[in-house]
């Protein structure tokens, strides 16, 4: 994998004013799997007083979006399917893993999971993302230049 793809990714995912202000941070990547943390807050609950869906979806998705990135061309989302399998405690640090299983020219499909410190699974998810011939954007131009000699990601 290469270097100036991941931290571009990382540097990209700390400046993301969304993933700022539910506090998720990029802490593991490779050419198809990441990991995001999230610490759980009073300010991202629902009106049951439990973590909000929206929430543990942003945390997948943040997740998702890094691992189908981390080839070093645009991806985007086709479809994410979500089960949620039990609420987190408020004070709890979650974690999203998403794991590429299968990538063709085209699309790629993800596994992802979410779990707390205690390890009890909180949601799963399957996601499709579309693959684009583009380079992700924020490459320097040099690298820009050696992706599109690696054609293929």
């Amino acid at each position: 994998m290469d270097d100036k793809v991941i931290t571009s990714i990382f540097k990209r995912v700390g400046q993301e004013p969304y993933a700022r202000k539910l506090g998720m941070r990029l802490v593991e990547l490779e050419r198809g799997r990441a990991v995001v943390e999230m610490e759980a807050r009073e300010d991202t609950t629902n009106i049951l007083g439990m973590i909000h869906g929206g929430a543990i979806f942003s945390l997948i998705d943040e997740a998702f979006q890094a691992s189908c990135n981390s080839h070093g061309t645009i991806a985007v989302a086709l479809n994410v399917t979500i089960t949620y399998h039990q609420p987190p405690d408020i004070k709890s640090t979650l974690w999203a893993e998403s794991r590429e299983i299968h990538r063709s020219q085209k699309t790629a499909s993800y596994e992802i999971s979410v779990k707390d410190e205690k390890d009890t699974l909180v949601a799963s998810c399957i996601a499709l993302a579309y693959r684009k011939k583009e380079k992700l954007p924020f490459l320097t131009d040099s690298e820009k230049d050696r992706q599109s000699r690696t054609a293929g990601g």
